[in-house]
């Protein structure tokens, strides 16, 4: 089945709608649900930034296996990353791709929703993101497909 840009967008809009504000204010409240699966974390072994997300998906109940991988360009491509997500480690769990900064609580919506997508990303290396110091700054959380559609899943 093909989704074209708008029903992906329609899509993932109307998940944020009906299930994003229960689910967030859920897990804000403690609430735990099926256990999770666990996150494979492909970065390179000198960047802080990365293990500093690996803290913060352990820290939300995630167990996380770390692989030091020197060609990270070929995970990303792998897994379909568009490269205006591109940013400094890629992840795979519950069947996804999650790429870069991206808060543990949008990755448990992610496998909690299973929307028809690939996987999802934040480009770069926004400040405040997690993992990432100084003060944050506004950034995008967003959904993209296989054959490298996106759209908005989050916004912080």
């Amino acid at each position: 089945m093909s989704l074209d840009r708008k029903s992906i967008a329609l899509a993932v809009g109307l998940l944020m709608l009906v299930g994003g504000g229960a689910y967030l204010f859920a897990s804000s409240a403690g609430a735990s649900g099926p256990e999770l699966p666990t996150v494979t974390v492909y970065k390179s072994s000198s960047c802080g930034c990365c293990s500093a997300w690996v803290e913060h998906m352990e820290d939300a109940g995630f167990e996380v296996d770390v692989v030091d991988d020197p060609d990270l360009r070929a995970v990303k491509a792998e897994h379909r990353v568009p490269s205006s997500l591109h940013a400094c480690h890629t992840a795979t769990v519950g069947g996804y791709t999650v790429e870069g900064h991206v808060p543990a609580a949008d990755v448990r919506r992610l496998l909690d929703e299973r929307p028809p997508v690939a996987g999802i990303g934040v480009g770069g290396m926004p400040k405040g993101s997690p993992g990432m110091p100084g003060v944050p700054e506004p950034y995008h959380v967003m959904a993209f497909t296989a054959d490298g559609e996106t759209a908005v899943w989050a916004r912080h």
